[in-house]
């Protein structure tokens, strides 16, 4: 892809680039539909922004910059239909193509980018495939998002990605619309990869990206909102992840400073979050509790996010927060998904209530030595714990690895301070 020059072409960089935040996934999912492939649709699409790379800096920015892209994806996708199959059907499908509206079924699923999310959450894919794809392809993030979303090395994710498109074209994967029976079976991956375009859009990872991307995060909440209306009977688990990404939203106002800093939960400006957002969240939580109390199911793991998310949003002051609630929450939690993440939320909540030591005894014990978040935990346990040359180093570990901007303006003033 050509390279724009940043010192000539700023503003259409910034086009360019948020063009590809916003349109990419939409490109993707209207190509998809028309040509029944999801790899031929991500060629047309990458050619099209290659294209404008090419072209805005010396033609202009157009007027309807998602219009421009699709339109070229399309007239590329058509390029390499007659280039590389001259046969009649083939000539038939461009002519398709042609098509503002081709007559397609939609099956139960009428949003093109949820329809998209379901049809890539394939269950001839493995589940970690599935969810990785769909973030590729729906969510528009990169390789190394992707990889840091995993915990796995970005050449290890490339490969997994590879693998599961030689497998949809090696094994004929149809695209084909989800009917209203195929739903329930890739629901947990649909929401998995949900809450995970929603946590890259709430910390937001790239030297050259904003620290949070409110598009993500208005793009996940909408998707939810969509299927928990396509699945009004589900578990409880839409609207579980529907409160989560509602609540931890409300914060979003207070999550940066004018600075560019980030702004932790306990000293955020709490008369900032969004009391609508937070009163819709609760609604929901108290909703769900009044069905487990009817002898519902149990909560699985994003009601129980939402439920501890619900305690910290409840509380007016920071100190005022139930972290004997919180943490036998999270003693529910971990039962439920005993990853080391959230053993490693599990721990900082336990400092609160039983002190900085407990938790980071806890907190060592865990193989999160490649993941930022264990040793921003660590820092500050240990500078709580005044253990000064130890927090520094642990800073310095956590600025390595870190990839948002904000946080990384954070953790910089919090080292400083100890040198």
């Amino acid at each position: 892809m050509t390279r724009l020059d940043p010192t000539r072409f700023d503003p259409v960089e910034e086009a360019i680039t948020r063009a590809h935040r916003e349109e990419w996934a939409r490109v993707v999912a209207t190509l998809t539909r028309r040509l029944g492939d999801l790899g031929a649709a991500e060629d047309a699409a990458a050619d099209a922004f290659a294209t404008a790379v090419e072209r805005w800096p010396h033609d202009g920015v157009p007027p309807n910059p998602g219009g421009w892209l699709t339109t070229t994806a399309t007239r590329k996708a058509i390029d390499r239909l007659r280039r590389e199959l001259r046969r009649d059907e083939k000539h038939q499908e461009a002519a398709l193509l042609h098509d503002d509206d081709p007559p397609l079924d939609r099956g139960a699923v009428e949003d093109d980018r949820l329809r998209l999310v379901f049809t890539c959450c394939h269950p001839a894919l493995s589940p970690e495939a599935r969810v990785a794809l769909t973030l590729r392809m729906v969510g528009g993030l990169t390789m190394p998002q992707i990889a840091r979303a995993f915990l796995v090395p970005e050449a290890t994710m490339g490969q997994r990605l590879t693998r599961a498109k030689a497998k949809i074209r090696a094994a004929h994967v149809p695209y084909r619309v989800p009917t209203a029976q195929d739903l329930p079976a890739r629901l947990d991956a649909v929401l998995t990869v949900l809450f995970l375009v929603f946590n890259e859009g709430y910390l937001a990872t790239g030297s050259d990206t904003e620290p949070v991307r409110a598009d993500l995060t208005a793009e996940a909440i909408r998707l939810t909102r969509l299927v928990r209306e396509l699945l009004p009977d589900d578990s409880g688990e839409v609207t579980g992840l529907l409160a989560l990404m509602l609540l931890t939203e409300a914060r979003r106002p207070a999550r940066v400073s004018s600075t560019g800093e980030l702004v932790t939960l306990g000293e955020q400006d709490r008369s900032r979050w969004d009391t609508e957002l937070v009163d819709e969240g609760h609604h929901l939580v108290r909703e769900r509790l009044a069905v487990v109390a009817a002898g519902g199911p149990p909560p699985g793991r994003y009601q129980l996010l939402a439920a501890i998310n619900a305690v910290h949003t409840a509380a007016k002051d920071a100190r005022d927060t139930d972290w004997s609630q919180v943490v036998t929450l999270y003693d529910r939690l971990v039962r439920v998904d005993p990853s080391p993440l959230v053993a490693l939320d599990r721990a900082i909540a336990v400092a609160e209530l039983d002190g900085p030591d407990v938790a980071l005894a806890l907190v060592d014990r865990l193989p999160l030595a490649g993941h930022h978040a264990f040793h921003v935990t660590r820092a500050e346990l240990l500078r709580r714990l005044g253990r000064r040359a130890e927090a520094l180093e642990a800073y310095d570990r956590a600025l390595a690895l870190s990839a948002n901007t904000a946080e990384t303006a954070y953790l910089t003033r919090r080292r400083s301070q100890l040198d």
